[in-house]
């Protein structure tokens, strides 16, 4: 039984395609005709591959690589051996990126996982539900009353959307999915296992018993948004959670209720936002990383891996460790920790 391929190639730019998408400089020796037949790493390139490099750790496999061109930065040029072709960009990585949307589009969004167009029979869309022509629905998929979707999306599998949901156009629900109390904006991807509305963790705490507060608020989720797989999101208390135009959310991730995140943050696999936290635009959370309810993280802050923001952070700044503070006070304080256990040596075990 021969392997499956799950991502077909849809395209086979020339080289001055590949130049036109991505703003590289063509070498004038380059035949712009020639075709890019595949994509692969640099240690196993070969004839008509693409390649990319830009991270010194891999000069020498640039050295010896076979690639029949390579999407390279200037600092490293030099080192693309004859008979591959440099291409020069700023940001290899993000030209590269381009290159295979160009060449395998459906690894870029998630479609159909039933290969089908339209409403599949054993959905079920209740009556009340506005589906936009060009909606595709797969088996198992649950679609409440008054909910809204537009043109170009997909449901997956077993997802469910709630009554009176809304979602935009040409995006991606994956399978599992549960969407409800949300309002959600266009191009948003969100992957298997993503649970989005649900309540949000409130009770008030006493000693006759925890009595759970009503969640009446919703979530609302901005343009070109991609959330992971298993990823949570609470719909707010007395306010909306608001996620904000392309932010990119990693999988296993928790957002608590209310909680407010800006335009284009970046927040890594199994972070932790308790309610009504603010990230400002621009914000970059580590993996792990916990911040405690009602702190604001200002525009372009970055926090480290494993840390615990437990107050409010400056804009810009990048802050690590538990609880989080400045990254030269954090590293300063390892150091002297090292520094102490070093002089104690073997002594100071028992």
């Amino acid at each position: 039984m021969s392997d499956p391929v799950f991502f077909v190639q849809a395209a086979r730019p020339t080289l001055a395609e590949v130049a036109s998408l991505t703003g590289a400089e063509l070498p004038a020796s380059a035949d712009p005709q020639m075709e890019i037949t595949g994509i692969s790493p640099l240690e196993s390139a070969g004839e008509g591959d693409l390649a990319y490099m830009d991270n010194p750790r891999y000069a020498d496999a640039l050295s010896a690589t076979r690639a029949s061109a390579c999407l390279v930065s200037r600092r490293f040029a030099a080192r693309v051996p004859a008979g591959c072709v440099a291409l020069v960009v700023p940001e290899p990585y993000r030209a590269f990126a381009k290159v295979l949307t160009l060449m395998y589009p459906a690894a870029a969004r998630p479609g159909s996982q039933f290969g089908a167009d339209g409403v599949s029979p054993g959905a079920y869309v209740h009556p009340q539900a506005r589906l936009e022509t060009g909606v595709i629905v797969d088996p198992g998929a649950s679609i409440g009353p008054g909910a809204e979707i537009g043109s170009g999306t997909v449901i997956s599998s077993n997802a469910v959307v709630g009554p009176g949901v809304r979602i935009g156009r040409n995006c991606s629900i994956g399978p599992g999915v549960v969407v409800q109390h949300a309002l959600i904006g266009n191009r948003v991807i969100l992957h298997a296992g993503a649970k989005i509305g649900q309540d949000g963790f409130g009770f008030a705490m006493g000693a006759e018993g925890h009595y759970k507060v009503p969640q009446i608020g919703r979530v609302i989720i901005q343009d070109d948004v991609e959330i992971g797989a298993n990823t949570t999101v609470d719909r707010g208390a007395s306010r909306d959670t608001v996620i904000g135009e392309g932010t990119k959310i990693d999988n296993l991730v928790q957002i608590g209720h209310n909680v407010v995140i800006g335009r284009h943050c970046v927040i890594v696999s199994q972070v932790g936002i308790a309610g009504s936290a603010t990230l400002e635009d621009f914000v970059v959370l580590g993996g792990q990383v916990g911040v405690v309810g009602h702190v604001r993280i200002g525009m372009g802050a970055q926090i480290a891996a494993s840390s615990n923001v437990a107050t409010d952070v400056p804009p810009g700044v990048k802050w690590g460790g538990s609880p989080a503070k400045p990254m030269r006070a954090w590293l300063r304080e390892l150091m002297t920790l090292k520094d102490l256990a070093a002089r104690r040596g073997d002594a100071g075990e028992r």
